[in-house]
């Protein structure tokens, strides 16, 4: 019998819940959960993988593709948990803990990193061993993967809250961070776009000004990380790109950016190329959570049984 894992995407606005054997083998039995309080939300996640447990026997692991920012240093006794993040009344809460009389190995992750590895393994740079994913919806996040692994350091990439030059056709915006005021995600984030203009992108005609000015705060983020972590491919999914119609603003203010300074045309093709939209969609966060479980229960090290 081939092993059964389960998958969460741990969303400010939704948990997605699955299983199965791997991304592309999922049960048809899932759960859209919103996230309300921290003990409401574990709770019915808890219930749905009884559920699983019940029809389908034992999960060999658990992966959890979450927004953050989030401990996710197994050394610490708060490993798992979310720190200091806008969603009210999460900070503090833990996304593992709840999950413990499972018995099996647990993975957790941002849910942009966990995106990354999904599209790395299963999605549009399928292949390519260095990658940035960058989600912009409610808020923006980037995960990098770098010779196939997932970039770590003293806690996770937290690129949404970058300093960005403002345009100056938007100074007048305060911006909506509650931590930085005007970074990225203060700026360029669903949220922010609707404070500004109280209209999603999608609604926008296509001479609407603010994709010069959210294309090139967002090509600007384009830019930063491929200096810094020179990647193969910069990947962006979210609500916000779903419409595809702000990729080339994007892609225009990263070439702007940079001016030549990196071989993107000769190595990669160009800058359509370079910036690519998720080749997974909304699937993105699932996957990514499934290949955190498959790889937790390959290296239990990953998380602790409980």
């Amino acid at each position: 019998m081939s092993s059964l894992y389960g998958a969460i995407e741990a969303g400010g606005t939704k948990f997605l819940c699955a299983a199965g054997q791997g991304p592309t083998e999922l049960l048809e039995n899932r759960a859209v959960i919103p996230t309300t309080t921290p003990a409401a939300t574990m709770a019915e996640v808890v219930r749905f993988f009884e559920s699983v447990r019940r029809a389908n026997g034992p999960l060999s692991a658990i992966g959890i593709a979450a927004f953050g920012p989030i401990d996710l240093d197994p050394r610490s006794q708060t490993w798992g948990s979310l720190l200091a993040t806008p969603k009210a009344g999460w900070t503090g809460s833990s996304l593992v803990a709840p999950l413990g009389h499972f018995a099996c190995p647990i993975a957790v992750d941002t849910d942009v990193s966990a995106a990354a590895l999904a599209e790395a393994r299963c999605g549009s740079a399928t292949g390519i061993s260095s990658l940035v994913y960058v989600t912009v919806g409610t808020g923006i996040g980037g995960g990098a993967i770098v010779d196939g692994r997932i970039v770590r350091g003293m806690l996770h990439p937290e690129m949404g809250h970058l300093r960005v030059r403002r345009d100056p056709l938007d100074v007048g915006f305060a911006g909506i961070c509650p931590f930085h005021g005007d970074c990225l995600e203060g700026l360029a984030s669903g949220p922010a776009i609707m404070a500004r203009w109280h209209e999603p992108v999608e609604n926008w005609a296509d001479d609407h000004a603010g994709f010069e000015i959210i294309g090139g705060y967002l090509g600007q983020l384009a830019a930063t990380v491929a200096l810094v972590l020179s990647c193969e491919r910069v990947v962006f999914g979210g609500g916000v790109m779903s419409d595809g119609r702000l990729l080339p603003f994007i892609r225009r203010a990263a070439q702007q950016q940079l001016r030549g300074y990196l071989p993107i045309e000769a190595r990669v093709g160009g800058f359509d190329r370079y910036i690519s939209a998720s080749g997974l969609g909304s699937a993105v966060g699932i996957a990514g959570a499934m290949l955190l479980a498959i790889g937790a229960a390959a290296s239990p090290s990953v998380g602790p049984r409980k």
